[in-house]
């Protein structure tokens, strides 16, 4: 009797406990980042080499990957030039032709001579028209045409008989090194600006 006093309790107990499925509990379940764990994944960098999930702004949500990819690309190749052009001139080295005021000024102050010589006005007009035909590319590429985020085109022939993993990791070397660049550029920049001396700026 005390037994099935205890079983008809028990029972309803159960009768009015929280149950668990299986949608619910894969729901609750989200997949972090890898760079901030604490944030969820963002969805959309998903597939794209070099993802390791920073994106703590939210910025793929509103903008498509791939203009962002090609303006990451964009940017850390126009710094691994940068740095280089920018430690090159503080070790010496000059265009022939250019005034003393130029000649003579580190990479730091070159700006006040470079616009006085009207070399900054033509370097302008050369970055406008690249931005301007580089632009045809992209928007083909947000239109559908199948273009990879930064592919004009060159350097092809380094891809000829690499497998689908070379590729990958070729590619995955290169964001790598943009992201390094970018940060190398703004380093070398402040530091020469902070302490005013030439290579290696300390």
């Amino acid at each position: 009797m005390k037994a099935a006093i205890v079983a008809s309790l028990v029972g309803s107990a159960a009768a009015f406990a929280p149950t668990s499925s299986g949608r619910a509990g894969t729901s609750l379940a989200v997949e972090k980042s890898k760079a901030l764990p604490f944030l969820p994944a963002p969805a959309n960098c998903e597939g794209y080499v070099g993802n390791v999930g920073f994106d703590p702004l939210g910025v793929s949500n509103y903008f498509p990957v791939d203009y962002l990819r090609e303006a990451e690309l964009k940017h850390g190749r126009m710094c691994q030039l940068a740095w280089l052009g920018y430690v090159a001139v503080d070790l010496g080295m000059r265009v022939p032709g250019y005034p003393e005021a130029m000649s003579s000024a580190s990479s730091a102050a070159a700006h006040g001579p470079a616009v006085e010589y009207g070399a900054l006005g033509n370097i302008l007009v050369w970055i406008a028209f690249a931005e301007m035909t580089s632009w045809i590319g992209v928007s083909q590429m947000l239109q559908g045409s199948g273009r990879a985020p930064g592919d004009f085109g060159f350097g092809k022939k380094f891809l000829d008989g690499k497998t689908d993993a070379q590729i990958e990791s070729m590619k995955l070397k290169e964001i790598t090194h943009c992201r390094a660049a970018m940060l190398a550029f703004s380093g070398v920049v402040t530091q020469s600006v902070l302490y005013d001396k030439g290579f290696p700026y300390f």
